[in-house]
């Protein structure tokens, strides 16, 4: 029985894996009508990086450098199995677990940051810019800038600054400036603080933040979700992924991740996607408090609050939605990546939204059985494993999941404390 699987680092796949070329239909070109958007992204991307966003290959061979640096990070990651959570349910499954929770970061969103700070060192800017949600992502920008020599200026939601103090203690330990968003070092920031309903911030307004300020003052802007160039940065860990499930003989029946903007679930998923197409089942999850998915429209819409970068075709309730302060602050973003917004529109992904309450009670049961800590965002993918469960139970045939363990919950332990007072 299988209860790991590793690559050893030269065997890490040094390619990254662009869904364009194979989704069912052409995806929505971004939409900008004043051609304003545009111009800010020509500004504030990368270079490289705005050149991947259009990148027609199918597969792109990751530079040795950013190659070292994954390494230096803790790629590959391992699988690895959840047999007592197996057991716990009592049906015939196997459950397989993406750790990418064991990079230095803590998450799967290392995986792009690096990339993007390579990229904007490549065009000779001092410091990045990024927007956060529960910290994550600032977390890996603030390493990513550090191991390419970088400054990092990180505006994180104001309602998980305040909620995840350790995140923010880290991010500075990496060298980075956080500032609660809605701040003042900004136009978009000072509007918005005028008004009582946005001090808890939302992503959107930390990204029009993020965006503006590397625009003002000679950055470059790293966007954490989204977009397609970021989602093939994180392909790293579904190609990988496949590399091992290949070397077992294994090709999964379902494979689930959350969803707060789509990357973690995508960079997931893509590889098995271009490899397998609908022989597999995808299922993403997310926030009922922020229901885009369930509840969501497929229209074009603003990815930033401030209105600042073009629009995109995706599943959004809106830019200007302001979420309730939940502990998972990753889900927390109005709208869904427009190429996985594209897929759940065929019917290739389906959806699902689970409320806090639940989450946290699978949080909890995953840890006492399994004895690691699912971060908060992840906790939302677990209820899927138990709906499949119960139809393997009903069918009688066995069911393999692989899921995206996309982070670790142990600096979210002052949220999930919450549960016991």
């Amino acid at each position: 029985m299988v209860n790991r699987i590793d690559l050893k680092q030269d065997e890490m796949p040094d390619y990254w894996y662009n869904i364009l070329p194979d989704l069912p239909e052409p995806l929505p070109s971004p939409k900008d009508d004043t051609g304003k958007s545009f111009e800010t992204l020509q500004k504030v991307l990368p270079s490289t990086v705005l050149k991947h966003e259009f990148l027609t290959e199918r597969n792109l061979k990751i530079p040795e450098e950013l190659v070292e640096l994954y390494h230096q990070v803790g790629r590959p990651t391992p699988i690895i199995r959840a047999k007592r959570f197996e057991k716990f349910l009592n049906a015939p499954i196997e459950i397989y677990m993406k750790m990418e929770a064991y990079t230095f970061s803590g998450s799967h969103k290392i995986n792009s940051a690096l990339a993007q700070a390579y990229y904007a060192k490549q065009d000779g800017v001092p410091f990045v810019t990024t927007e956060t949600g529960a910290g994550q992502w600032g977390i890996a920008v603030s390493l990513a800038a550090a191991l390419n020599g970088l400054k990092a200026k990180v505006f994180m939601a104001g309602s998980s600054y305040y909620q995840k103090t350790y995140r923010v203690t880290l991010m500075k330990m990496l060298g980075a400036e956080v500032h609660a968003s809605p701040s003042e070092l900004t136009e978009i920031g000072r509007q918005l603080l005028k008004d009582e309903k946005n001090r808890h911030g939302s992503l959107g307004i930390a990204i029009s933040e993020a965006v503006e300020y590397a625009l003002t003052h000679n950055g470059k802007y790293n966007v954490g979700s989204v977009v397609n160039s970021d989602i093939m940065y994180k392909t790293i860990a579904g190609n990988e992924a496949l590399k091992q499930l290949e070397k077992e003989g294994i090709v999964p029946d379902y494979i689930i991740g959350a969803v707060g903007g789509g990357s973690n679930y995508a960079g997931l998923a893509y590889p098995f996607y271009g490899k397998f197409r609908n022989k597999i089942k995808y299922i993403a999850a997310g926030s009922l408090e922020v229901p885009k998915m369930t509840k969501g429209e497929y229209k074009y819409d603003f990815p930033d609050t401030g209105k600042i970068l073009p629009q995109l075709m995706m599943y959004t309730i809106g830019n200007e939605f302001i979420p309730p302060p939940i502990y998972a602050g990753g889900l927390r973003y109005h709208g869904v990546a427009p190429t996985l917004s594209l897929l759940m529109k065929n019917g290739i992904v389906e959806a699902r939204d689970y409320d806090q309450e639940t989450a946290f009670r699978f949080a909890e049961l995953y840890t006492r059985t399994e004895g690691y800590v699912p971060a908060p965002e992840t906790a939302h993918a677990l209820p899927v494993i138990k709906e499949i469960a119960e139809q393997a139970k009903k069918e009688g045939k066995k069911k393999t999941i692989l899921m995206s363990f996309s982070g670790h919950g142990l600096l979210d332990l002052g949220s999930y404390a919450t549960m016991y007072t």
